[in-house]
């Protein structure tokens, strides 16, 4: 595992210890982050019409088609320390 990777792994670790949650956005976004960062590109079914929370993820998702997965990993480490007091 190299250094980026075990940084990744760390920020989702350390993104448990939040004093509260973020906004809904932010959730979105550190979702989006870690999806793209850990498979890549959005895949498999979209969810179904009614799963609006599914939906939501996903297209946030969708919206970072075409990053590497190392720009990702870092963005993603990059939002958790700014979340992280």
């Amino acid at each position: 595992m190299n250094d980026l990777q075990h940084e990744f792994e760390q920020a989702a670790t350390d993104i448990k210890r939040l004093g509260e949650r973020p906004d809904n956005d932010t959730l979105l976004r550190l979702y989006a982050l870690y999806k793209q960062g850990l498979d890549g590109d959005v895949h498999g079914a979209q969810p179904g019409f009614f799963d609006f929370i599914g939906t939501a993820k996903q297209e946030a998702w969708a919206l970072l088609k075409g990053m590497s997965q190392d720009d990702a990993m870092r963005q993603y480490i990059s939002l958790v320390r700014q979340l992280l007091p």
